[in-house]
């Protein structure tokens, strides 16, 4: 599978489940929401969940992504950088949150003060996921 082939499929999908390694070398997984952003996958979470000390410990991760109506399924490894927890609604993380949430959203928030508050009230941070390998078929 090539990785640009991937990318485009995955680019036209929103709904994943993000695999961790547990400090027992056991996978994690989490459904979670994600938006691509050109050459990467961005992934909101809070700051004290399993999956965020998972990839704090060990940054590699598989984002796993399928089309059951179709028997089509991507499996994207590589690593993640995870951006700081918000700490106030105008700092880099809440930028970056807010262009998240455009990208899975496809619009504004209807009240932009309200959701960055929220986002530093969650301690919401962004896992940006850059993936160096696929597996997979799409059909």
């Amino acid at each position: 599978m090539e990785l640009a082939e991937a990318l485009d499929w995955a680019s036209e999908r929103k709904h994943g489940v993000l695999i961790t390694i547990r400090g027992d070398g056991r996978p994690q997984s989490s459904d979670i929401l994600y938006a691509f952003d050109g050459d990467a996958f961005l992934i909101s979470v809070t700051d004290d969940r399993a999956k965020t000390h998972n990839m704090r410990r060990d940054p590699r991760v598989v984002l796993h992504i399928t089309d059951p109506t179709h028997w089509s399924y991507l499996s994207f490894d590589g690593t993640v950088k995870l951006s700081p927890p918000a700490f106030t609604p105008h700092d880099p993380t809440c930028d970056a949150l807010v262009r998240y949430y455009e990208l899975t959203a496809g619009k504004p928030h209807p009240d932009w003060a309200e959701y960055r508050k929220a986002m530093v009230a969650e301690k919401r941070l962004v896992a940006t996921l850059t993936p160096i390998g696929v597996v997979g078929q799409i059909h």
